[in-house]
């Protein structure tokens, strides 16, 4: 018996030190215990951690493998903040819907529209037969620039009358030359001098419906300038040319069968 009871002492001896704290962690557990109310949201998890390449790790595969498994930060990939702003600012949509494509530009334009519509021909610019008082004799081309008109005289006080085009503010001139030579759909060839400020113009032209020269040109003496025709008959009435006097194409034909070469020309 007394053996019994001396081996309890020692057993309450042994717990003794370490019995009074479980108590009491038991109490404070009991007596103020955590309440998670359902208005205060619970604490999000804890981050997966990152993995990350490492001085250790020398052989990763190339740079796709270093991508994944770092931050791209510093290895010529974007960060999340500029694919962020590479994103095309799309309105968002229900995933369910497909994303809006960019029209191509052809297909903006309404069906049936066309270029704007050129001015009309003034029809006093029409060929016809007007009254000449000048001193110029029969068979004389007269041009007189200000007015945008060409007379080729006839005589007894008539002359047959055409619209033209000439020189641009500063490429008007004036003077008297004769008609050196006639060419019938003529090549064209841009002086030097049209070159430097044109560089986009083509060196040489072969003669047809879509050269600026049009179906008939008249040569005046020695310069480069010259009477002929025009696919651009809106330009007639307006100061459009560097020189040159412009008519419409089947006028242009008329007057070269009326006048020869040495016809004389007066540009006033």
């Amino acid at each position: 018996m007394k053996k019994m009871y001396f081996a309890l002492l020692a057993s309450a001896c042994w717990l003794s030190p370490g019995f009074p704290q479980a108590a009491a962690n038991e109490a404070d557990f009991v007596s103020d215990p955590v309440v998670l109310h359902p208005s205060q949201p619970a604490a999000p998890p804890a981050p997966a951690p990152v993995r990350v390449a490492s001085a250790d790790r020398p052989n990763m595969g190339g740079g796709f493998i270093e991508f994944l498994f770092g931050d791209g930060q510093g290895q010529g990939y974007p960060s999340q903040g500029q694919l962020d702003r590479q994103r095309p600012l799309y309105p968002q949509q229900p995933s369910n819907q497909p994303q809006p494509q960019m029209m191509p530009q052809q297909s903006m334009q309404q069906p049936g529209m066309s270029e704007p519509a050129r001015p009309a021909f003034d029809p006093k610019f029409e060929k016809q037969v007007v009254d000449y008082e000048g001193k110029e004799g029969a068979g004389t081309v007269v041009v007189d620039t200000p007015n945008k008109f060409l007379y080729l005289v006839q005589g007894n006080g008539k002359a047959m009358r055409y619209g033209i085009g000439v020189g641009r503010p500063g490429f008007t001139w004036s003077g008297i030359k004769t008609i050196s030579a006639k060419k019938e759909w003529p090549d064209w060839t841009p002086p030097s001098e049209m070159l430097v400020r044109r560089p986009d113009l083509p060196r040489h032209m072969e003669g047809g419906p879509q050269n600026p020269l049009g179906a008939r040109a008249m040569y005046l003496g020695s310069t480069l300038y010259r009477i002929h025709g025009s696919n651009e008959p809106w330009t007639i009435g307006t100061n459009v040319s560097s020189g040159c006097i412009r008519m419409r194409n089947e006028d242009v034909i008329d007057l070269y069968g009326r006048v020869n070469v040495g016809t004389k020309v007066v540009v006033i």
